[in-house]
């Protein structure tokens, strides 16, 4: 008997709580964007608008490590002139930061 009372109550409350486990997914995926997907696409667009700014002469360092100043940039690679007469050749993206933000993050 506990059963079937047990069985009629699920049932009742089962079109109730598919709406609600709908509601449920829906308000996941949404607090999902908006704290992982949305500021990690802001972060990746300030990133970008950084290395398209890049000129001759600004002082950079590398996600490797590297300091150095710009001698040449070009869509995928720059020159980055390490000491006096010696450049390497690096990707765009594994430029990470100017020296400006170096110097920011230091002093904070």
């Amino acid at each position: 008997m506990l059963n079937m009372i047990l069985l009629q109550a699920a049932g009742g409350a089962a079109g109730a709580s598919g709406w609600s486990s709908l509601i449920m997914i829906v308000a996941l995926l949404a607090i999902f964007y908006f704290f992982m997907i949305a500021p990690q696409q802001k972060k990746q667009k300030k990133i970008n608008a950084f290395r398209n700014s890049l000129k001759k002469g600004d002082k950079v360092m590398t996600a490797g490590g590297i300091y150095g100043r710009i001698r040449e940039i070009n869509d995928t690679y720059a020159l980055l002139e390490i000491d006096n007469n010696v450049t390497i050749k690096i990707d765009k993206n594994s430029i990470y930061q100017s020296m400006q933000d170096v110097d920011e993050s230091v002093k904070n």
